[in-house]
């Protein structure tokens, strides 16, 4: 394995080998079964690929990137938005052996220059300009403060750079990656602190990409739709772009995760699937009721990344006309799903169970000591494709890794007696108010019960006497109209919350700040409400 990552324990290996979660299937290409090379690939608003276009497609960049001194082993910073030039790409690079590094179109200069000296990267592939954002400009920035760099390939305008389409030679026979070996590289996420870089193999993704269509039922009749950015796990292969192309299915690729570009490509679709974060499903139910789009080949709707309030959790099969499926997942491995045939309810109020057989997980309280079912606790984790560390990060994996490889997801959850976990809250998303331990995501759960609400987010503030307060963020149906801090304490306990959970104070916005895949941004609206504290009157 790559220097730098911690392999799993041979006697593990084997183990996963005996029981065929491993196999030889390596990413970048696909079973060719008669009829796939006509059968659409790739959709965007604006323009189709069958498979065999996208196969020879990355066959000719892979080619290329090899005639430019590009070699297997190599690490490539990949920065690009929904289009069919991140899939051609991804797919070149996996059949070479080069390997991804799959940053989001929300980072800038910080979190590029990190992941370029951490990888020690030799490409960085980049748009041209996005919604007013030059992204070559970026390139020059990055550049100059690295030094590894040695190829900018622009999708697009490529300025004094190279452009990606120029990037091409005749195919040649490529031998095929270990696949014990690593694929590429995916994020840890959070809005604090630096990116840390996930190492993926070929046997271990592949596995994923395998049991996720099983259990979704996606198949070659299905469209996936890629509402959130493709380079983040969920969109990727839960099952997402590369679990989808894996069966002869099609992935349509949205600009952004509007209903604006989203609901066009799901017009026409049939058995089609898409994923989103909780702060989109609002959004998308309130426009998806009066919208001339046809959203009937809607068939699942998944949405992780943070947990979904049941109320809302509650509206989608009725509104939407699909099954909701809620995802728990981290791009270091483990995966929960709620299946396709689960009671309501366990769809509505839990986050699912692991995907695999061989998924192991605990939850232990503060002393690593496992709790009583129900009680609530971190989880940990190991298994066939949940990593064993991090990239180059030896004194972090000591903190973040138990001494027999369990992962500490720093997640709080709970088993419930069908068996599924209901996610708490983060460890370090628990606000001390005067000694008392207020869930962030718990009061968020019980502000977005309340009609007035559309968006919430609860955050903790200094406070001299208590250590923090709680400040309830909300965005509310009606700006001209925002709840009091009197008429969400009255609803608060209504719902039963205890009154040292009550919001000290309420904000009210218009829109609150996300991150790259549409979580809140709970650093950078602590520090709009601090700001805006600080110049009002005492």
């Amino acid at each position: 394995m790559l220097d730098g990552c911690v392999p799993w324990p041979e006697s593990l290996a084997r183990e996963y080998r005996a029981r065929g979660y491993w196999n030889d299937e390596t990413l970048g290409r696909w079973p060719t079964d008669p009829g796939r090379g006509e059968r659409i690939a790739l959709r965007t608003a604006d323009r189709t690929l069958t498979y065999a276009q996208l196969d020879l497609a990355a066959d000719r960049l892979a080619a290329g990137l090899r005639a430019r001194g590009l070699a297997a082993g190599d690490r490539v910073v990949v920065q690009l938005p929904n289009v069919a030039e991140f899939v051609v790409l991804s797919c070149a690079l996996f059949r070479m052996g080069a390997l991804p590094v799959f940053a989001l179109p929300a980072h800038r200069a910080a979190e590029i220059v990190h992941l370029v000296e951490v990888s020690g990267a030799v490409a960085y592939v980049c748009p041209d300009e996005v919604l007013g954002f030059d992204y070559r400009a970026l390139a020059t920035e990055v550049q100059g403060s690295t030094g590894t760099l040695r190829h900018i390939l622009v999708a697009g305008d490529p300025g004094p750079y190279t452009a990606l389409a120029d990037v091409d030679a005749e195919p040649e026979r490529l031998p095929a990656p270990d696949p014990q070996d690593v694929a590429l590289f995916l994020l840890s996420g959070g809005t604090t602190g630096k990116p840390k870089l996930i190492p993926r193999t070929h046997a271990d993704y592949a596995y994923q990409l395998r049991q996720s269509a099983r259990l979704c039922g996606v198949g070659p009749d299905s469209t996936y739709l890629v509402a959130l950015p493709a380079a983040h796990n969920f969109a990727l292969a839960c099952p997402g772009v590369l679990g989808t192309l894996r069966v002869g299915g099609t992935v349509a690729l949205a600009a952004t995760p509007s209903p604006e570009d989203c609901f066009p490509l799901l017009a026409g679709s049939r058995d089609a699937v898409t994923s989103l974060v909780p702060p989109l499903v609002p959004l998308w139910l309130e426009i998806g009721k009066r919208t001339s789009h046809d959203l009937s080949g809607l068939k699942l709707l998944q949405v992780g990344g943070s947990r979904l309030d049941p109320v809302t959790a509650a509206r989608v099969a009725p509104e939407l006309g699909c099954t909701l499926q809620q995802v728990y997942g981290l791009a270091e491995g483990l995966l929960n799903y709620t299946r396709l045939d689960d009671p309501a309810e366990v769809v509505v109020e839990t986050q699912g169970r692991p995907l695999s057989p061989g998924d192991e997980i605990r939850i232990v309280d503060e002393n690593g000591i496992d709790v009583a079912p129900g009680q609530p606790g971190e989880l940990l984790a190991r298994g066939p494709y949940t990593l064993r560390g991090y990239y180059r990060a030896a004194e972090g994996n000591r903190t973040r890794f138990t001494a027999d490889g369990y992962f500490r997801t720093g997640d709080v959850v709970r088993l419930t007696p069908s068996g599924n976990l209901a996610v708490v809250g983060r460890l370090n998303d628990v606000i001390n108010r005067g000694g008392e331990k207020v869930p962030a995501e718990e009061v968020e759960g019980h502000l977005l019960a309340d009609p007035r609400i559309r968006m919430a987010a609860v955050i903790g503030l200094p406070d001299p006497y208590m250590g923090e307060q709680t400040c309830a963020c909300v965005v509310p149906q009606d700006p001209a109209d925002p709840p009091t801090l009197a008429e969400v304490h009255l609803a608060l306990r209504a719902r039963g919350l205890a009154a040292y959970k009550l919001p000290d104070r309420v904000e009210p916005f218009a829109t609150l700040p996300l991150t790259g895949v549409g979580k809140v941004d709970k650093r950078s609206l602590t520090g709009l409400v601090l700001e805006s504290l600080a110049v009002r009157p005492s």
